[in-house]
């Protein structure tokens, strides 16, 4: 690879401004992620019990809009085997494409949830989302697909729309509302919504959303949050 990376080098200097201008595209980036939540919350159901979870990860980007990422949270106990022990910490793995296309965001992905510790309960998902800005207000539609596996006793299916609305004050603030809906091996046609704020406090940007489903499972919750990434 670094043979690669000195002869492109050499024949950019060589060709002249054309190849120079082209080898000034982006570069790779990393972006880290590190924050904390009153609950953890996944389409309404809680997987922290109620409690805190701490979180955390990582996003390399490339310049053509291909990425990879990592990330943690603390849950409650998952998972568990005959041992009567299961998973305390959910690691997700994925990789996907991020593009523009005639005025639309889109991402399609695929993310493997891993459970160490807990039995029988790792997964793929393939999750993908098409938003668009329109003026203060960004609009989002998406789904995640999980086919059958060994573990899951069926596919899953999950929906979902979004609406952010930034006001733009002394100090801006993101109103926005998402509502879902699943049915498969994890939910039985349940209907899932978040709404709620957010705003930068310098590096950080800290939310309140009240978070509900339709499930008997579900009781509806405030969910505080902080986040930094740099």
């Amino acid at each position: 690879m670094r043979s690669i990376l000195l002869t492109a080098a050499a024949l950019a200097a060589l060709a002249g401004p054309a190849l120079a201008q082209e080898a000034d595209q982006p570069a790779w980036t990393v972006e880290w992620e590190v924050g904390a939540v009153s609950d953890y919350r996944f389409r309404g159901y809680s997987l922290s019990d109620g409690g805190p979870a701490a979180q955390g990860g990582v996003t390399v980007s490339a310049p053509n809009g291909l990425y990879a990422y990592g990330w943690a949270s603390t849950i409650d106990e998952y998972g568990a085997g005959a041992d009567g022990k299961g998973a305390q910490g959910e690691f997700d793995l994925g990789f996907g494409y991020a593009g523009s296309l005639a005025g639309f965001d889109f991402d399609v992905s695929a993310v493997r949830y891993i459970y160490p510790g807990g039995e029988n309960v790792d997964l793929w998902e393939l999750p993908v989302s098409v938003s668009r800005a329109v003026g203060d207000w960004t609009l989002t539609v998406g789904g995640a697909y999980v086919p059958e596996q060994d573990n899951t006793g069926g596919d899953n299916r999950y929906v979902f729309a979004g609406a952010d609305w930034t006001v733009n004050t002394t100090r801006p603030v993101t109103l926005s509302l998402v509502v879902g809906h699943e049915d498969g091996a994890f939910a039985d046609d349940k209907t899932d919504w978040s709404f709620g704020a957010r705003t930068a406090l310098g590096p950080a940007t800290v939310g309140l959303n009240w978070v509900d489903a339709d499930a008997a499972d579900v009781d509806g919750g405030l969910v505080a949050s902080i986040k930094a990434t740099f």
